[in-house]
């Protein structure tokens, strides 16, 4: 389904960040916030403990900015996921209408909010596309073989002249989504930590509406990541950290599966296996080493005892948890 149309408010629209430790990153994407034409109403820094001078920066910019800035310093470092997890409940308090997250290492095109805007009248979540680090089109795998639980490396790229593609997956880094949508799946969940959070909300968010991917570039990579150039399709180097909660994650991502009946046991676990090939050919062809395989099998161990957990429950709606008198998180 479709939202009914109307017209965009940019002022309805915030921007909510997730920030650690790149001051330098933040302060080119707080920069290009100044060029938009138009501007959100708010832009919310949601700052994962950071020990350099990312309060001092934000700080800076706050009579600058030309919208509404709000400055929450987390108490620990809450990851990706945790930092999301708050920087929606902070948007969605404030009031907003629209929700526009992203990472502290993108810049925003000074038009961006009106080219995303422009689709609002008609869908409730919705990712844009950004320019990688040297200038060229980032290609996104936007949908998910739901069976295997992975993306589909050869969904089609281009766009006919709908000018969009149905997605069912989502990416913080860019997703735009609806207050309602919001409240009916509830807050990214801060479990994950790291990665697969936003492939899951945006899959929930899918069940919810008509999910899509517009072609519309509204954001530019600001950090340089070492890739394989496959031809079609690149490779980014990763981190140990990554590696780990890449598997380990996969127990999360089980669960949700399981709680909408979409839990195939056969093909899920063989997406499980080719997630684990693809860290390894991440780590000998893009990395360019062998070490680091500890952490992915630490990740699988550890994904057990996630999946093994009776007491798990999925995030809960914003409207149920606010009928049922409780917080969010």
């Amino acid at each position: 389904m479709t939202a009914q149309a109307s017209t965009f408010d940019p002022a309805s629209a915030t921007i909510a960040i997730v920030t650690y430790n790149r001051s330098g990153l933040l302060t080119r994407l707080l920069d290009s916030i100044v060029q938009m034409d138009p501007k959100p109403g708010h832009v919310v820094v949601i700052d994962n403990a950071s020990s350099d001078d990312t309060t001092e920066v934000v700080e800076g910019f706050r009579d600058r900015l030309g919208a509404t800035l709000v400055y929450r310093r987390m108490e620990r470092n809450t990851g990706g996921s945790g930092g999301f997890s708050e920087g929606m409940r902070v948007a969605h308090e404030l009031g907003s209408e629209w929700i526009w997250l992203m990472d502290d290492d993108v810049e925003v095109i000074p038009d961006g909010l009106a080219k995303m805007g422009k689709w609002a009248p008609r869908f409730k979540s919705i990712q844009g596309r950004r320019y990688d680090y040297d200038g060229s089109e980032f290609y996104w795998q936007y949908r998910l073989s739901i069976p295997f639980g992975i993306p589909i490396p050869f969904a089609p790229a281009g766009f006919d002249s709908s000018g969009y593609r149905e997605m069912n997956s989502g990416c913080f880094e860019g997703m735009f989504i609806h207050r309602d949508i919001v409240e009916q799946v509830g807050l990214p969940d801060p479990r994950f930590f790291i990665y697969w959070d936003d492939s899951v909300y945006g899959w929930l968010a899918s069940r919810r509406t008509t999910a899509v991917i517009v072609n519309e570039f509204v954001l530019r990579r600001t950090r340089e990541i070492r890739q394989w150039d496959m031809g079609i399709r690149h490779l980014n180097a990763s981190s140990d950290a990554y590696r780990y909660y890449i598997m380990r994650n996969r127990a999360y991502i089980r669960h949700y599966f399981k709680q909408h009946g979409a839990y195939r046991p056969v093909r899920f676990w063989l997406g499980s296996g080719l997630t684990f090939v693809k860290e390894l050919i991440r780590l000998v062809f893009v990395e360019r080493k062998v070490r680091g395989t500890s952490n992915l099998f630490r990740g699988i161990r550890d994904g057990r005892k996630i999946a093994k957990d009776a007491s798990w429950r999925p995030m809960p709606p914003l409207t149920a948890a606010a009928s049922e008198g409780q917080p969010a998180l």
